[in-house]
């Protein structure tokens, strides 16, 4: 049975590789991205998965965007995936007022803005599936990612939240936990630091983009009902706990 799915920065990295896997399982997918339209034309020209420009660091786009879906994929949005995340990497003696609210508003504000965008019609319809995407430095912390590790680590506790709000209307709401996947975000890290990074991986690799997605579609299948508040952690062993 095919639902409307969105995916919150899923043109391109783990988002695209979840849309592209939502699809072909059955749903009706949308993806949304905050600047880069060559590479969101791409994305949906190689898919055929929609792709809508807005902020989800904006309630008001959030609201306006997600209802423009809604409307063109015939029916409320009941698969939600909370992607969409930024860096903006310094110390906290050097970071500006500006990194911290830039990094907090996207990756923390913009989950908030997306659920509250599609929870109602969650609600009415008796079934979601909401999936946020943290992070293994919202876990353990990373040098330089104050602002990061605050918002990633926010977002594993508005998860078990909204969850206790959401079991009783048949939503489950989930966290999953990224160690360092081959992404366009990693590759921008430092040569040497990576290899540092990798080495403290007991996988010996960096984690792949499917990875991921197949902890995303365990946990929004039509049998997951039972799984709700959960963080799942991929992250090749790098922090346990």
């Amino acid at each position: 049975m095919g639902r409307v799915a969105v995916v919150t920065g899923g043109s391109r990295g783990i988002g695209a590789r979840v849309a592209v896997e939502l699809k072909e399982a059955g749903h009706k997918v949308a993806a949304t991205y905050a600047g880069n339209e060559e590479r969101a034309r791409e994305f949906t020209e190689e898919t055929g998965i929609p792709a809508y420009k807005f902020d989800v660091g904006s309630f008001a786009e959030c609201e306006k965007g997600f209802a423009q879906i809604a409307e063109d994929l015939g029916g409320p949005v009941e698969i939600l995936i909370n992607n969409a995340g930024i860096t903006r990497d310094g110390v906290l003696h050097r970071m500006t007022p500006e990194q911290w609210q830039d990094v907090i508003q996207t990756n923390l504000s913009g989950c908030f803005n997306a659920c509250r965008a599609v929870i109602e019609g969650m609600r009415e319809s008796g079934f979601g599936r909401i999936v946020n995407v943290g992070s293994v430095n919202g876990q353990a912390g990373q040098y330089g990612q104050v602002n990061y590790a605050a918002a990633k680590s926010g977002i594993h506790g508005f998860t078990k939240a909204l969850a206790q709000e959401g079991a009783r209307h048949h939503i489950t709401v989930n966290a999953i936990a990224p160690g360092y996947v081959d992404t366009d975000m990693v590759r921008a890290v430092p040569e040497k630091v990576l290899e540092k990074i990798i080495s403290r991986i007991p996988a010996g690799r960096l984690g792949r983009a499917h990875d991921i997605a197949r902890g995303v579609m365990f946990l929004v299948a039509e049998d997951a009902d039972f799984i709700t508040g959960s963080t799942l952690s991929i992250n090749g062993g790098q922090h346990m706990y």
